[in-house]
């Protein structure tokens, strides 16, 4: 499994290490795995949730294609 560090997911989102605490705190951002002490933020849903939050203007996210 790919896995990123809250570091590296900070560095790739150009984010503050600190928003991704706040964030699981406030039950926001992508789901992750907690081990102990340590967190990790698997690339699939760390790529799932970039997904689901593409947008093309300001109004809100792109809607999902139905089949």
């Amino acid at each position: 499994m790919q896995a990123l560090s809250q570091k590296q997911l900070a560095d790739r989102w150009l984010k503050s290490p600190r928003t991704l605490e706040q964030w699981r705190w406030l039950g926001k951002g992508p789901r992750y795995l907690k081990i102990g002490a340590r967190v990790i933020y698997p690339l699939e849903f760390v790529e799932a949730y970039e997904a689901e939050h593409v947008h093309v203007c300001t109004i809100g996210p792109v809607a999902q294609e139905r089949d």
